[in-house]
């Protein structure tokens, strides 16, 4: 069986958000409204919320707050994955990875190309474990956060998920 059992106890995680862009404000974050409300509503907890520009120090900086706080399980973020020459997200946390999620990529390819077809093409999207802390980047638009939260990653955050998930590792993710 695979999917959510319901006889099993959910368990909230902390989730932070980061909005990586050169063009908006945290009031023009529609992608990462968007996120931070299917957070709540899934019964997360957001444990954080911050937007910087298109900046690999930035965007290091921001993530290893985050991955460095005990009390932050995820950091999700959102822009910067494209192709053009501002897109540096993934320049940015590959070098902090400490294991990275492989799959992750396939399985959001494979959901967005239902959406968007070849256009998933132009996503670099990845995922990882940073000190103990999972890290998802997904591209900015709302479409792309809409698949990557709905399709992939709400699914291996929720601990009820059959027959395994995320939130069930993350006790020993700094095990040596």
């Amino acid at each position: 069986m695979h999917g959510i059992d319901e006889n099993r106890v959910f368990r909230p995680v902390n989730i932070a958000i980061l909005t990586v862009s050169d063009s908006r404000n945290l009031d023009e974050d529609t992608s990462g409204d968007i996120l931070q409300s299917r957070i709540l509503d899934a019964g997360h907890k957001l444990g954080g919320r911050a937007l910087v520009r298109d900046d690999i120090k930035q965007i290091q900086d921001q993530v290893k707050i985050w991955a460095n706080n005990p009390d932050i399980d995820v950091v999700i973020s959102t822009g910067g994955t494209g192709l053009t020459g501002r897109d540096v997200t993934p320049e940015a946390v590959r070098p902090l990875l400490d294991k990275v999620i492989e799959g992750f990529s396939v399985i959001f390819h494979q959901v967005s190309f239902g959406t968007v077809g070849l256009s998933t093409l132009q996503s670099r999207a990845v995922a990882g474990i940073i000190n103990g802390t999972f890290i998802f980047c997904l591209p900015g638009s709302n479409g792309a956060v809409k698949d990557g939260w709905d399709k992939v990653i709400s699914m291996q955050l929720d601990s009820r998920h059959r027959p395994c998930n995320l939130v069930e590792l993350m006790p020993r993710l700094k095990e040596k």
